[in-house]
């Protein structure tokens, strides 16, 4: 069959201008209220519930949702694959609702200072480069995701926008800190749900339809309308594991959920992100889906979500591609902002001033914000795609540094070698999976995760008399 061609929308561009405008005036309002190190790091610990669920969003969605995750899935798996991205989000939340007042009680500003609470300093260490290397790799699909909208848009070809929206993410996160970062994601995340719900019916009206969707699709491949898409249960598992892991042991909302007014914020906000999460994702599975049946091998994976906005009325499309690009940036920003303040109190704070004035600190923070960046635009050439490089950098994370970290608020048994003997083969185990090309199709989160929380339990079974007080 013959796939629609994608052609360039320079006229949708407008509307991601006057998004970034908006943004900017957001965020510079914002900045204003920057007084210390601390507003800077965790907006003065002062955010509701509103502003932090809409944060809690549009961190978790991002590029990771809009040409990787759930889009992505939805172009190689179907629309159940798609709609199915919901339930790490689910799980997720679920699991902050029991840990929130410990993470909060922690009083820290970076997941590797709580892990130095339960597991000592080289724990500390070894969790603030894993951490790095995999926030690094994350930070560098959103740069893939906003230059896929400047290349939409615009024409220039994906090379060059994705150096373009590098600049942009950069700049933007070292201006204002998480008070501006914490409030234009609030605006994103509610412009997102209302656009998704807005979009599908139009999507599915220029698809010709659902009937004649789900019929093209069965002609294309009879797999991508059932419910695993034609993958075995593991490979299924498989898919969401690496998402699960990484937000639950993930410093962006470690920071968030601290930097919120009171308990009872922190709680309601989790519940309101659970539920802008059931709108959302379904959403993004359909719209991307539908996308993938109307231009199929005309377009990369990644671009099959915002590959509609090309195809609705402008108006709508307009929104929509404003509203994707809102959580691909802020999610770029929330990463950057989170390593710059992991490189100010995980390693300048810690050994080398640990008495710096605020001005240096907010300098330190800002500096290694962009070289962060930086290092995140060098990671993005060793990837072939948005999904590979999320399942790496998703795990990197959440199979090294997750169990370690949940062990320590769920047990008093975890021992000082077993976190960090967790954490060590949790990453070795990653690497050496994605190296063999993860045989069998099968995620290194699927071994990794398994290697990582073994050895926890083991060693702290083996070094229980012989506990190390952190």
């Amino acid at each position: 069959m013959e796939f629609l061609t994608l052609n360039t929308a320079p006229h949708l561009l407008i509307y991601v201008i006057i998004y970034f405008v908006v943004m900017l005036i957001i965020g510079a309002w914002a900045s204003k209220k920057i007084k210390n190190s601390e507003d800077y790091a965790l907006a003065g610990r002062s955010l509701g519930p509103f502003v932090l669920m809409g944060t809690l969003l549009a961190t978790s969605v991002g590029s990771g949702t809009i040409t990787g995750g759930g889009n992505s899935l939805a172009y190689e798996y179907g629309y159940w694959a798609g709609i199915q991205w919901v339930i790490p989000f689910i799980v997720f939340c679920i699991i902050y609702m029991c840990v929130y007042k410990q993470i909060r009680k922690s009083n820290a500003f970076t997941v590797p200072q709580i892990l130095q609470q339960k597991y000592g300093a080289e724990t500390r260490i070894l969790g603030s480069f894993i951490n790095l290397i995999g926030m690094a790799g994350i930070i560098s699909s959103q740069y893939k995701g906003f230059g896929y909208v400047l290349a939409i848009t615009t024409g220039v070809d994906t090379g060059t926008s994705t150096l373009i929206a590098t600049v942009i993410i950069i700049l933007l996160s070292v201006s204002g800190g998480l008070f501006s970062v914490a409030w234009t994601d609030a605006v994103s995340a509610f412009l997102i749900v209302i656009c998704c719900l807005v979009s599908v019916p139009f999507v599915l009206a220029a698809g010709g339809g659902w009937d004649t969707i789900t019929t093209t699709a069965a002609a294309i491949d009879p797999e991508k309308l059932s419910f695993f898409g034609g993958r075995n249960l593991l490979i299924w598992i498989g898919s969401f594991l690496p998402l699960i892991l990484l937000e639950t042991g993930d410093q962006n909302f470690y920071t968030r959920l601290t930097a919120a007014k009171s308990d009872k914020v922190a709680r309601n906000a989790i519940i309101g992100w659970a539920v802008m999460a059931l709108l959302v994702m379904p959403c993004v599975g359909i719209i991307a889906f539908t996308g993938s049946i109307m231009f199929g091998t005309n377009i990369e994976a990644g671009m099959s979500f915002l590959s509609t906005t090309t195809v609705i009325p402008p108006f709508v499309g307009g929104m929509l591609l404003a509203a994707s690009t809102a959580f691909i940036i802020t999610t770029g920003t929330s990463y950057l902002l989170t390593c710059g303040t992991s490189v100010t109190y995980d390693f300048y704070v810690q050994y080398f001033n640990k008495t710096p004035s605020d001005k240096q600190t907010l300098w330190v923070n800002r500096v290694g914000t962009t070289l962060v960046g930086i290092l995140a635009l060098i990671i993005l050439n060793f990837f072939p795609t948005i999904l590979a490089l999320q399942n790496w950098s998703y795990t990197m994370i959440g199979a090294s540094v997750t169990p370690a970290v949940l062990g320590s608020m769920f047990s008093n048994k975890v021992t000082r070698p077993a976190g960090f003997l967790s954490m060590l083969l949790g990453a070795i185990t990653t690497l050496v999976w994605e190296m063999l090309g993860c045989p069998g199709g099968y995620q290194s989160a699927l071994i990794a995760a398994p290697v990582a929380i073994i050895v926890l339990i083991v060693v702290s079974a083996c070094t229980q008399n012989k506990k190390a007080v952190a």
